[in-house]
């Protein structure tokens, strides 16, 4: 193993910076692991793994069996490449990256907390370090640019893994006519068959939607100036970034609905709500930013984009017989954007106006009625003031649909 001091030497500044050096002749480094580890080794899980099969009888009935343990060998090994056969100070050697470079590109990812003797990573981990130390190495990115990004991967891949698994589990549960057990256990099976196509629709939606984001920055940059630090220069006072549309649709009663519902009827509702919402606001050219539970968050890049949206979700959820009554409130102004979240006094005020709009109404503010005001698609009915917290004395306003043609969309 190579020691600190034959490793590329790093500032005073930035001792803890992930580093790795080539061969000076071969311009590559060489990958150094134990020998080809048997297809019917003992399959180490790890520490998040090996909590499936502790003391809960449900997991162990799930994934205790004979049948299920050759499962999940065969999927990792279809995943990993093989069966993990490195410690993490030789996962990190074999990319030429320090351990403490190493563990906190680990930690940015969301991998488990290891310990020295545990075997845990493979060949493919190796790449994947070497691809993130090339970006902190020949990419004009700091390392806490590159930590961010690492962190968006992990937490974005973690949340799209379940939603995936839920889907198959839920789909075989509803069409095949077997219990949750049943499905999950029959997945171990069949998802080594699914991982060519998935990877490919991954990495087709992530090209798409990056593409997408430059267009977006192109068509939205902002003026020169628009942004900038007040006349003393005081970046404290530095207006947010973007100027965005935020708004919010809240389904009524849910928490009462959701006491009255078995597990399968609330799952479906959700989706149902999820499913209907997104695609009304992909069609008016907005983006879901989250989702949770009775409530989706979306941001648009034009007032009129959102108002329409917001007409067209209070107008779907009021049609559909499969959904309870709906609020929805829209808010034009400044956001800060950060790690795939919104926030900003926007996002606030959009959040306080739904909670005070009737079912089946759509509120704005005083500001983004005036920025809507002269477009004959809406019509706008200014209300009470209301005193809302942390902002004060603020004029709702009801955003009815005008002349001109709604937000089409066939769900079909």
């Amino acid at each position: 193993m190579r020691s600190a001091a034959a490793r590329r030497p790093v500032g005073p500044d930035r001792a803890q910076r992930i580093r790795r050096t080539p061969d000076p002749e071969t311009k590559k480094v060489e990958l150094i692991v134990p020998q080809d580890v048997p297809e019917d080794a003992p399959v180490y899980t790890g520490p998040q793994t090996s909590q499936l099969n502790l003391a809960n009888p449900a997991q162990s009935n799930l994934y205790g069996s004979v049948e299920a343990k050759a499962a999940v060998g065969a999927l990792e090994r279809a995943l990993l490449g093989q069966n993990r056969s490195l410690r993490r100070e030789e996962a990190a050697e074999a990319a030429d990256v320090s351990l403490l470079g190493a563990r906190k590109m680990w930690r940015a990812l969301g991998l488990p907390n290891l310990k020295d003797e545990d075997v845990f990573f493979t060949p493919f981990d190796v790449e994947a370090l070497r691809t993130m130390a090339d970006l902190v190495d020949n990419a004009d990115i700091t390392e806490s640019g590159v930590m961010s990004i690492v962190r968006s991967v992990g937490q974005m891949t973690d949340r799209m893994v379940a939603w995936q698994i839920e889907a198959l589990v839920e789909d075989m549960v509803a069409h095949r006519g077997v219990t949750d057990a049943e499905a999950r256990r029959h997945l171990l099976t069949i998802l080594s068959q699914l991982i060519e196509q998935l990877d490919q629709l991954i990495h087709y939606g992530f090209r798409r939607q990056l593409n997408a984001a430059v267009i977006r920055l192109a068509l939205k940059a902002e003026k020169p100036g628009e942004a900038d630090a007040d006349e003393d220069g005081d970046d404290r006072f530095r207006p947010l970034p973007l100027v965005r549309g935020i708004g919010f649709a809240d389904l009524v009663s849910y928490t009462s609905l959701s006491r009255r519902m078995g597990e399968s009827t609330l799952a479906s509702l959700v989706q149902h709500f999820e499913q209907r919402c997104a695609e009304i606001v992909a069609v008016g050219g907005g983006r879901i930013i989250k989702t949770v539970g009775d409530e989706i968050l979306f941001l648009t890049e034009s007032p009129e984009a959102g108002a329409r949206i917001s007409l067209a979700l209070s107008r779907m959820i009021d049609e559909d017989p499969a959904l309870p009554e709906a609020r929805v409130a829209f808010v034009w102004g400044r956001i800060l954007p950060r790690l795939g979240d919104v926030y900003g006094p926007t996002v606030n005020l959009a959040s306080r106006l739904v909670a005070l709009a009737e079912p089946g109404v759509v509120l704005v503010d005083a500001d983004t009625a005036e920025v809507l005001r002269g477009d004959e698609q809406f019509v706008l009915r200014p209300q009470s003031v209301r005193n809302v917290r942390g902002f004060g004395d603020v004029q709702p306003v009801v955003l009815d649909p005008g002349i001109g043609p709604e937000l089409e969309i066939d769900f079909e």
